[in-house]
């Protein structure tokens, strides 16, 4: 796997644990927390809603769903 690809899934990874953590969160809190850009963070989001981990409950808000997750390192 390409380390560029590594990263972007890492980072998928963290964008999804902070989630879970959380509840709840907006798109500003995870640009804040992951110190990237709206569009890295929707593209990201994008990524997890379209496995259906997460869901957006009203617009800019963010939440997981009640897909079960194996999680690996």
């Amino acid at each position: 796997m390409k380390p560029s690809t590594n990263r972007m899934l890492t980072r998928i990874k963290s964008v999804y644990m902070f989630i879970c953590k959380n509840g709840t969160v907006t798109t500003q809190e995870l640009v804040d927390e992951f110190g990237i850009t709206p569009r890295t963070i929707q593209r990201d989001l994008n990524v997890l809603a379209y496995n259906d981990l997460v869901r957006s409950p009203s617009r800019g808000t963010w939440t997981t769903t009640h897909k079960k997750v194996k999680m690996s390192s």
